[in-house]
């Protein structure tokens, strides 16, 4: 005789529903990916990474190029051992990047993953892996592509990877260098000594030069970056929500411009910021609305930025500064005699690159020797019209997949960059400056995640969706 539904439901079902309540201690694990590391080592390899990260943050914008070789390092001058070619930085990023790849035990599954969801990084890595092809078959120094056009890269790929609580770190981390950078500005300035001497090609030393550069390096870079910076609190308020602590800030670090003496910089921030404060006014006289009380802040705050000004140009604090626009010293020449460079190579040298030696002798004798003041221009006296054309295309790659990631603000610094590129040396020289706008734009102006609403409304959602990891 078969029991009964009712006596079969009431003996088994209050077993059955403990189980599913209750399970016993080991008897349910989730499904492991084969091959993957428990969830304890996934958490300690990701510190370490986060930790890496946190340093090459910090030596890029601690760290200089004049600094290595005032500590005797032949990072720019010749001489010396193979390792001492590559900026502390990126043994960290590469380092970070290799550990990102074992961390599950499957390093081709993991770049697949990071690829796959970086295409465009692809365009611009092809392009820079023909350009070292180039170097490498002309037997041309490849280490002042590794630091200036692939640690950039290994930067954004390792940490688009980070979780939000790791990448906060590295926000604060570039923070408080960039604010030590500003204050050590002003203690140069003011107190007319120099932390690191201005170096200018390696072995050369430059005397009696004012503008500061406190650990950046060099007055142009510091100014470059500086001037970003300021662009990304103005812009992205989020990085500082307080009105009362984001203004004084703002201003001191535009203020330091002056002291760091980059007009090309300068100029640009202060068109930037007078084009969106003249958009906002047009915004308000159509009816916009905005609150009483920000219109009177904002109205004190001028007056008393124009009393500020006013009082700094009375007591000749910017003096020297305001020399710079009336006096360049040549470079308005200099940049004229980089084009007239041009016409002293033939075709062959042109389309291909000319001899390394041939160059150099020619910017000496046309007074470059401290190298030429234009990206493209000085891009085609080292590598040729063709893997000039190559590097730009990929660098519009590169930065189209950084401003996929990033808010609209970031369309003001890469403004900025365009402009420094075409009016200085910038990126065309063994540097790290490239690296340090990339991370300026990935930590300070990512792009506002998707909120999905219970009416499946999304907001803030203009871009495709970059999946963010844990």
């Amino acid at each position: 005789m078969s029991p009964s539904p009712v006596a079969g439901s009431g003996a088994t079902a209050p077993l059955n529903a403990s189980r599913v309540a209750y399970p016993a201690a080991g008897a349910h694990r989730p499904p492991q990916i084969p091959g993957s590391k428990p969830a304890e080592a996934l958490q300690l390899s990701d510190m370490i990474i986060a930790g890496l990260m946190v340093l090459a943050v910090i030596t890029t914008f601690t760290v200089s190029p004049a600094m290595l070789t005032n500590w005797k390092i032949h990072y720019l001058t010749t001489g010396g051992n193979f390792y001492e070619k590559f900026h502390p930085a990126t043994y960290f990023a590469f380092l970070a990047f290799c550990l990102l790849l074992i961390r599950n035990s499957d390093p081709i599954g993991e770049i697949n993953r990071v690829f796959s969801e970086a295409k465009l990084v692809l365009v611009y890595l092809f392009c820079w892996l023909a350009l070292l092809v180039q170097m490498l078959v002309l037997e041309r120094p490849f280490t002042v592509i590794i630091d200036t056009f692939l640690l950039p890269v290994l930067l954004c790929l390792v940490i688009w990877r980070l979780s939000p609580l790791h990448r906060k770190l590295l926000v604060w981390g570039l923070h408080l260098t960039i604010l030590l950078n500003v204050i050590l500005g002003y203690y140069e300035y003011f107190s007319g000594q120099r932390l690191t001497a201005l170096s200018l090609g390696g072995d050369m030393v430059v005397m009696g030069e004012w503008r500061s550069s406190a650990l950046l390096g060099h007055p142009l870079t510091a100014a470059g970056l500086v001037g970003a910076y300021v662009l990304a609190l103005i812009l992205r308020p989020a990085l500082c929500p307080p009105v009362v602590l984001r203004l004084p800030l703002i201003a001191f670090c535009l203020g330091s411009l002056m002291v760091f003496g980059g007009r090309t910089a300068l100029v640009t921030v202060l068109l930037v910021i007078g084009s969106f404060a003249a958009l906002e006014i047009f915004r308000i006289l159509r009816g916009g609305r905005t609150s009483l009380p920000v219109v009177i802040v904002a109205i004190c705050l001028l007056f008393v930025a124009v009393a500020g000004v006013f009082a700094a140009l009375d007591l000749g604090i910017f003096d020297k500064m305001l020399l710079r626009f009336s006096s360049d010293k040549g470079s308005t020449l200099a940049r004229y005699a980089t084009f007239d460079l041009l016409s002293h190579f033939d075709w062959r040298e042109l389309v291909l690159g000319p001899n390394p030696a041939r160059a150099n002798a020619l910017q000496t004798q046309w007074g470059l020797k401290y190298g030429i003041e234009d990206f493209w221009i000085s891009c085609i006296v080292q590598f040729g019209i063709i893997h000039t054309v190559l590097l730009t295309i990929g660098l519009v790659g590169l930065f189209a997949e950084i401003l996929q990631r990033a808010s609209g603000a970031a369309w003001a610094i890469i403004l900025l960059i365009v402009v420094i590129a075409a009016s200085s040396v910038s990126f065309s020289s063994k540097n790290i400056q490239l690296a340090q706008f990339v991370l300026l734009i990935t930590l300070l102006l990512p792009r506002e995640r998707r909120i999905v609403t219970s009416t499946g409304v999304r907001s803030h959602g203009r871009h495709r969706t970059i999946p963010v990891y844990p």
